[in-house]
């Protein structure tokens, strides 16, 4: 199965050093200055579960349009606020056999990719991992956690779902054919937002929260709120996985932070629009009310209009 990597981030360029290292044939899609980062110094990751120093296969958007070449699986995970860009840098590798695998946060770049590709090319997928890419390129897994979830969305199993699984099998990395992927997708959002909306409403980590007065309460509000809004989407949070992330959120001492945080604290595009905009909106169409959300949003929203002013 020939796959291409959409971008060599801290997301990306982990599961494509993963494949590379397990000898699948991986590609890179990778920006021109990356390009030149890699080649220098190598695709490096720094991992709990083993380092890896590898020099992939690079292409590059002008490349990939001189040469359209269709891959059999696309795996795609940038920030959802480039998502116009990447699928157009990746379109000439989209054949009427390839199947995109996004891992992007939220639910609304699934909507995108089917009006550019057609329902049936598009997969469901997630993925868990805490990483970080510093200043050399080097990739950093920063917690024990790195897995893969993925599916048709119709719940079917189909042979090329079970090639998929068979390709990303054996990575070093968890790999999971989810039966219901699309309810898989709405826990992690429910879990994102809530973890995005108290650390960025608050300004602080999770334990910097609940050390605050009214911390604990705003904060398991703010769960509340996204738990409701999945639930009357008709995806209610499994009681397990609500418990877990409500003593993820409120651990006092917890160091825990969203991406979207660690992006606003240093002065960086956000996800406000899918992880947070979306689910609001989503809410209003079900009639929910999401006050705490909403003031996490209005937050970001007024950062990332005096961002683009400059």
């Amino acid at each position: 199965m020939r796959i291409l990597v959409v971008g060599a981030g801290a997301v990306g360029g982990y599961f494509g050093a993963r494949l590379m290292a397990a000898g699948r044939d991986v590609t890179l899609l990778v920006r021109e200055g990356r390009a030149a980062q890699i080649r220098e110094h190598g695709l490096q990751v720094i991992s709990p579960f083993g380092d890896l120093h590898l020099q992939p296969k690079l292409v590059t958007a002008a490349e990939l349009r001189a040469n359209p070449t269709p891959y059999d699986l696309i795996l795609l995970s940038t920030k959802a606020y480039s998502l116009e860009a990447a699928m157009e840098d990746f379109a000439p590798a989209v054949g009427a056999q390839t199947s995109i695998l996004p891992l992007l946060n939220g639910m609304r770049h699934l909507e995108a990719m089917e009006a550019r590709f057609g329902a049936h090319a598009v997969l469901g997928g997630s993925t868990r991992i805490v990483s970080d890419m510093d200043a050399e390129g080097r990739i950093h897994q920063l917690e024990p956690l790195h897995d893969v979830v993925f599916g048709e969305r119709d719940k079917s199993v189909t042979p090329r779902i079970q090639a998929i699984a068979a390709a990303l099998h054996g990575a070093n990395f968890d790999d999971k054919l989810a039966p219901d992927v699309l309810a898989f997708m709405w826990q992690k959002w429910v879990f994102l937002a809530a973890l995005g909306g108290i650390t960025c409403l608050m300004r602080g980590s999770i334990g910097e929260v609940a050390a605050a007065p009214g911390g604990l309460e705003t904060a398991a509000a703010i769960l509340d709120e996204t738990d409701a809004i999945a639930t009357a989407n008709g995806y209610p949070t499994p009681q397990a996985f609500l418990e877990n992330t409500r003593s993820r959120v409120l651990k006092k001492d917890s160091p825990l932070t969203a991406s979207m945080y660690r992006d606003l604290e240093r002065g960086a595009a956000v996800e406000a629009d899918q992880i947070l905009g979306d689910l609001i909106r989503r809410g209003k169409e079900k009639g929910v009310a999401a006050p705490l959300v909403t003031a996490a949003y209005a937050q970001l929203s007024v950062y990332s209009a005096r961002r683009s002013k400059g």
